[in-house]
């Protein structure tokens, strides 16, 4: 499914209300990469300043998410992609915008071929996510699986 990162954007801020609640912007949409931007807003700070863990976590979920939906909508009529597993370390105090770069671990053709043999395939998505002056201050690795509807 082709689509630029504002078709991107829109779609999931439709599917996904917490991506409008925080305003998180759609700034790159290509094969097998997104990358995010999570803007700086006061309530959203934790106690040094700086974006709260929850808000980190959320912009590389959403990041990895928009990954799964760009590469496997078109199989949404047969599976629903959802979050297996996460796992996230915290490298630098985030201070600022931030933005997340999600990243397909698996090919599409590999995923898509476990679902069409019956299984319930998994399929990583590394994220790294920067400030403004492209320091990392967090990765993780989002595990998704597409669960096929019955």
């Amino acid at each position: 499914m082709e689509m630029d990162h504002k078709q991107l954007g829109a779609l999931m801020a439709q599917a996904v209300p917490w991506v409008r609640t925080v305003g998180i912007e759609f700034l790159v949409a290509e094969p097998g990469r997104v990358v995010v931007a999570l803007p700086d807003h006061e309530e959203s700070r934790n106690h040094v300043g700086g974006p709260h863990a929850a808000m980190m976590f959320g912009a590389g979920e959403t990041a990895s998410g928009a990954v799964a939906m760009a590469e496997f909508g078109e199989h949404l009529g047969r599976a629903t992609p959802l979050v297996a597993r996460a796992e996230i370390h915290y490298r630098k105090l985030a201070l600022g915008r931030l933005t997340a770069e999600a990243v397909l671990g698996r090919t599409v053709e590999e995923v898509v071929a476990e679902l069409d043999a019956g299984e319930r395939p998994e399929f990583p998505v590394k994220v790294t996510i920067s400030n403004a002056d492209g320091v990392v201050t967090g990765e993780m690795t989002v595990v998704w699986t597409l669960k096929p509807n019955k």
